[in-house]
């Protein structure tokens, strides 16, 4: 008989999945493909890097399900393996990429209280060479609140660094982007 996991918690299915029902993971992936690509996207241009690594991804969070603490938030353990994997992954080729679409450039601005009379592409463009300026320690956190919207304790829980420490980050990475778009 098949089980109805709609209304089941990420957590839930877990348990479910950990009680044998290992068929159930795909319901893990159907949840996570579109938000796990989008969140990937950040990091690679190429849709081959992006799918490789996504799969690693589920690889791993399907092999390290019996570690996982289920009295945690599941979402904030799977995108700390996708960052993982993608670091990982540029590390072992050597090379950054990092590609946000237009829609996000439209978020960033309204968010960043960016008021140009550049029109959205002009904008994004704008918005992805100052991000690509921008160090790791703030592109990331900016990445995972303004796009992924994270909350400062998942952000937290992805990242490994204290809440506060994110919230600085973020603050000064936004301070950081607003300076460089000033000036370009």
């Amino acid at each position: 008989m098949a089980i109805n996991t709609a209304n089941f918690t990420d957590e839930q299915l877990v348990v479910e999945i950990r009680e044998n029902n290992k068929e159930l993971y795909s319901e893990i992936m159907r949840r996570y493909q579109t938000k796990l690509s989008h969140y990937l996207k950040k990091f690679f241009r190429s849709q081959d890097e992006l799918d490789d690594v996504l799969q690693e991804v589920f690889i791993k969070a399907y092999k390290n399900l019996y570690g996982f603490d289920v009295d945690k938030k599941f979402s904030s353990w799977i995108y700390r393996i996708a960052h993982n994997e993608a670091i990982n992954h540029i590390k072992k080729n050597k090379r950054k990429n990092i590609s946000l679409d237009e829609t996000e450039w439209e978020i960033v601005d309204e968010k960043l209280d960016l008021h140009e009379e550049f029109d959205s592409k002009q904008m994004g463009e704008r918005i992805q060479r100052a991000m690509g300026e921008l160090k790791e320690k703030y592109r990331e956190p900016l990445i995972l609140y303004f796009f992924e919207q994270k909350s400062y304790e998942e952000i937290s829980d992805i990242l490994r660094l204290p809440r506060n420490t994110v919230g600085i980050l973020i603050m000064r990475g936004k301070a950081k982007l607003k300076d460089i778009l000033k000036y370009e």
